[in-house]
């Protein structure tokens, strides 16, 4: 069995076509969807047509509670993404469940943690600074789903970090983004997973996209006073 995850689109169709596409190739048996859809502004309307005709959502994000209205903040965004989508898709959003588990139930996806969107699965603030999070943090976040009970993958994005672990038995991934990497490399992330001989290996890939297009959209096109902001998280691969 071979699973590709995706996530953290962040409304930018330019990385999602050539994730897409990279996926196709692979001709994995099923495909998923971490969430965080279309809050971003490189083009949001077409990376929701993609998402909706070839990789639907499967776990509602963090963003996607915003867009559906179900967490306040950011309002501005929020108001210019409404402009830009079909009418149904905060409706769309809020009905996703926060995880879901694949596989025979060997896989648990989510965005942020199985508990909620909004929490790090594999990271830790403390303070002004960010640690990898401790086994038994980890543990607790995780919400039950254990070795024992018959898991043994979950992957997660949320953090824009790729990242691995293991705990008591249960591979935990975190996919790295689509849009809007945080490292300083502004290539398309997703992770394809292969079971066989009874084992899951896991494999982060990355995927070149036409950056600048992308940016060019967002200064073209993007709400104003991000436009440019949007377009500079683009091009370098690092939040502004």
């Amino acid at each position: 069995m071979r699973l590709a995850i995706l996530g953290d689109v962040h409304g930018n169709r330019f990385a999602l076509e050539a994730v897409l596409a990279a996926i196709r190739e692979e001709t994995p048996d099923a495909l998923h969807n971490l969430g965080d859809t279309v809050w971003g502004a490189a083009d949001p309307a077409g990376a929701w047509a993609l998402q909706a005709e070839h990789a639907p959502p499967t776990v509602r994000g963090n963003t996607d509670e915003r867009v559906a209205g179900l967490r306040a903040g950011k309002e501005g965004m929020r108001a210019w993404l409404g402009t830009q989508l079909p009418p149904d898709v905060p409706e769309r959003l809020a009905s996703l469940p926060v995880y879901v588990d694949v596989a025979d139930g060997e896989v648990r996806v989510a965005h942020g943690s199985p508990r909620s969107p909004w929490e790090d699965l594999l990271l830790t603030e403390e303070g002004d600074h960010t640690r990898p999070a401790h086994f038994r943090e980890i543990r607790e976040r995780l919400g039950g789903f254990t070795f024992d009970s018959g898991g043994r993958v979950c992957v997660v994005g949320h953090t824009h970090h790729e990242m691995l672990s293991v705990v008591d038995g249960v591979t935990v991934v975190n996919a790295g983004p689509v849009s809007r990497q945080k490292d300083g490399l502004p290539l398309a992330r997703w992770v394809l997973l292969t079971r066989r001989n009874g084992s899951w290996n896991v494999e982060f890939r990355r995927t070149a996209y036409d950056v600048e297009a992308a940016a060019a959209w967002a200064r073209a096109h993007g709400p104003a006073g991000q436009a440019d902001q949007e377009a500079q998280w683009l091009t370098e691969g690092r939040e502004p």
